[in-house]
Formats: structure tokens, C-alpha cells, sequence
């Protein structure tokens, strides 16, 4: 490689936020049913990474399917499970004494830990 003077080039791995499995993993109930016949029947939740200013900022909402309405939000500056906790305890707070949703979520390790598990 000298005598053809080539050098290598290192490319750099790219970022994986995949961290494994946590705890349990709940079955998938919904199966790509992305639709409900009446509020409250089916809600679906993530966290989003968004960069703004240099800075990360993360946001947890749930959406209800029936109509897409945010359910209920919460935005913090790191990913931490309180953050999950403090807006699914906003959004169950809205139901009536008899609704019960399906809440799907795409099993990262927040939703995976005992806390968030019911």
C-alpha cells in the first residue's frame, strides 16, 4: 500500500440507541390495527429525540387512534422513565370509571421496565 502510496480509510460506526431488551415485552394485542371505532379504545406512545439548538430534547406523547388527538405530553431533557410515568399518569387521568385502553408503544426499554407494566 506504501508503494502505491493508499491509505485506509476508518469509518466511524454509526450510533445504535438500541440497548437490548430491559424486562418484559408485552405481546402485540394491536397488530398493526391502526384504527378504533370510539375514543379512548386504542392509544399508541414513543419517545422522540428532537435536536433544537445543539441541544437534545425528548418528547413522550400518546395518541389516541380514533381521531389522532395527543392524549396527553411530556417533553424533558433527558429520556428518563419518569418522563414515561408522568405522561401516561396525565393521560389515564382523562378516562371515565369504565375505559380501558389498549395502549401500544414500540417496546423500547421504557415500556419494558416493571414500572410501566401492568
Amino acid at each position: 500500500m506504501q508503494e502505491l502510496q493508499l491509505t485506509s480509510c476508518i469509518r466511524r460506526k454509526k450510533y445504535n440507541s438500541y440497548k437490548g431488551r430491559y424486562g418484559k415485552a408485552a405481546d402485540n394485542i394491536l397488530s398493526r390495527q391502526f384504527s378504533a371505532d370510539k375514543p379512548n379504545q386504542k392509544w399508541v406512545t414513543d419517545v422522540t429525540e428532537f435536536k433544537i439548538s445543539g441541544e437534545k430534547l425528548y418528547l413522550s406523547p400518546v395518541l389516541d387512534l380514533y381521531n389522532g388527538e395527543i392524549i396527553a405530553y411530556q417533553m424533558e431533557s433527558r429520556p428518563h422513565l419518569s418522563m414515561v410515568e408522568n405522561m401516561l399518569s396525565k393521560a389515564l387521568s382523562i378516562l371515565s370509571e369504565n375505559e380501558y385502553p389498549l395502549i401500544h408503544s414500540d417496546q423500547g426499554w421504557q415500556y419494558q421496565m416493571a414500572q410501566y407494566q401492568i
